[in-house]
């Protein structure tokens, strides 16, 4: 059992959070939720060690290991794919190393009586009993089953990792982290840079082979089928709750109803004792009454009621132009870099008011084909643009294209028209833009801040066809759903490159799936596509055995 004990955080004069205290105990799988700045992060950064607290500790059993992914990696380039994940075995292969040099200066040394002789035997002894304790692995077999997990392939073990993109790297750190067979695991994000598949995996490590888990995510799918309790931190505070996310909301709301109802009663009484003390203070007879109704407030203990966005933003799209019947029309498309075929003769038509989704692992082409879509590539194949498109592409790089010079409010204000003009302030609020926030020049953003907000930017153009290439990374739960809502009302033509299953869960009606070099079209919604996958894993499994 893990114990956090009386934790307390304060930045600047401001206090994050205070007297936090709760327990981790084995095999506990815990959703750690609460909005943007609240302190989440920083509160699995003590946990981990990496960050010292204000006040409070953190207690463990001796031997305990606690592994932490973080959001961001600070990682090095120096060894391969398999050398660089192998290194979750460092601590094991050292003490195998420093048993064998002992045991060899035992065989040269002479001194048998001496004391330097007995603590040799004795270290040796030590740590032969710690060796010994750890259960025989097949180390090369155990790297290699989670690299696959992981969406590696063979071929992949021998490249540097220098050759990898930030969200492969963050692959082989959390295989590292799985390989060390932790007592608790803290993961920051895990889901922003893996497909699909690769999350499926995960989820089924995490359920069935992992200890004590706790995780912050914005992947509602990810989060119900992992966690089976809740923590919230909110206003300087947390709450507890033995329930998943889902289940968690409906009892937060239910908090805060009684918390609201409780705060009104007690305003309405404050009310009435204030009302009384104003009419009788200078009254004699009522002397003593009035001033027990002052010592009676002075020591009331206010109810409060947890912050809770009341903002009901809605987003509209612009109406589209009408576009041609077939926006978008791939026939016998391949594309290759050099010796690497990506994908080799597809075909797709995308018909006019059709949400589409691009799926599959990473590295099979789906952004490719966005790219030659988009006219940004060379291809071999035909591709056909509708009559009248007007595409709206968003893509991790839109970022880098911002005005640097404008502040966020002055770039949002430059493009909105009609309505919306009087709510950008809201706007930019559902997108954690806030008070000194929309001041802010472009330049001094980091890379999720110019993300969303060139997400917003891209709401508010007048287009008939949306590419929207990995668009919820770096979004909360609540600007998701006012997203999503948007898009289910957009009257034009979607393109969804995605790997949130609850995000595309009644946005697509229809799946391209991307692998092993050919683009398949399943006309299901994102549970059926999921579900016959799983059938075909089933069976491939079953033939293997």
């Amino acid at each position: 059992m893990i114990t956090v004990d009386s934790l307390s955080v304060q930045f600047g004069g401001t206090t994050l959070f205070s007297d936090v205290s709760f327990s981790i105990n084995e095999n506990d799988k815990i959703a750690l939720m609460g909005k943007n700045g609240a302190g989440k992060s920083t509160l699995l950064k003590i946990i981990a060690g990496v960050n010292k607290p204000s006040s409070g500790q953190i207690s463990a059993p001796k031997g305990t290991i606690i592994a932490y992914l973080p959001q961001h990696l600070l990682t090095e380039d120096t060894a391969t794919v398999f050398e660089e994940t192998s290194k979750a075995f460092e601590s094991i292969f050292k003490m195998k190393a420093e048993i064998d040099a002992l045991n060899e200066e035992l065989t040269v040394r002479t001194d048998y009586e001496s004391d330097d002789y007995y603590k040799i035997i004795e270290k040796v002894s030590e740590l032969s009993e710690k060796f010994y304790a750890i259960e025989e692995v097949n180390y090369e077999a155990e790297v290699e089953k989670v690299l696959k997990g992981m969406g590696f392939e063979r071929e992949d073990f021998t490249r540097p990792t220098s050759e990898f993109s930030g969200g492969w790297r963050m692959r082989i750190e959390l295989a590292k982290i799985l390989l060390q067979k932790p007592d608790l695991i803290l993961l920051d994000e895990p889901t922003n840079h893996m497909d699909i598949e690769s999350i499926q995996w995960l989820e089924d490590f995490l359920v069935n082979s992992a200890k004590a888990v706790m995780v912050i995510s914005h992947d509602r799918a990810f989060v119900d089928n992992i966690t089976t309790r809740t923590i919230e931190v909110t206003m300087g505070r947390i709450y507890d709750y033995k329930a998943k996310y889902s289940h968690y909301l409906e009892l937060r709301k239910d908090r805060r109803a009684h918390q609201q109802k409780a705060y009104e009663e007690q305003q309405k009484m404050i009310a009435e004792n204030m009302e009384f003390i104003e009419r009788f203070k200078g009254t004699y007879s009522k002397t003593l009454q009035v001033q027990s109704r002052v010592k009676m407030l002075e020591k009331l203990e206010l109810v409060e009621v947890d912050e809770v966005d009341t903002s009901a933003l809605k987003l509209k799209f612009p109406p589209s132009p009408r576009s041609g019947q077939y926006p978008v029309v791939v026939n016998e498309l391949s594309k290759a870099y050099g010796d690497h075929v990506v994908f080799k003769d597809a075909a797709m038509v995308i018909e006019r008011g059709e949400k589409v989704a691009f799926v599959g692992r990473n590295g099979e082409g789906k952004s490719t084909m966005v790219k030659a879509i988009m006219g940004e590539i060379n291809f071999d194949g035909k591709l056909e643009v509708g009559h009248n498109v007007q595409i709206g592409y968003f893509a991790q790089n839109q970022a880098a294209m911002l005005d640097e010079n404008l502040t966020v409010f002055e770039t949002i204000d430059q493009i909105a028209v009609g309505d919306i003009r009087t709510q950008i302030k809201n706007l930019l609020g559902a997108f954690m833009f806030s008070g000194d926030d929309t001041t802010k020049k472009v330049k001094v953003l980091s890379g999720g801040e110019r993300t969303r907000l060139a997400m917003i930017k891209l709401l508010l153009e007048p287009v008939n066809v949306l590419i929207l290439d990995e668009p919820t990374n770096h979004l909360d739960m609540k600007t998701k759903d006012i997203i999503k809502d948007a898009l289910k009302a957009f009257d034009g033509t979607l393109i969804l490159v995605s790997h949130d299953r609850d995000f595309l869960d009644g946005l697509v009606n229809k799946v391209f799936e991307f692998g092993h070099k050919r683009v398949k079209e399943h006309f299901e919604d994102i549970k059926g596509f999921l579900e016959m996958k799983k059938m075909e894993n089933l069976r491939d499994i079953e033939k293997k055995n």
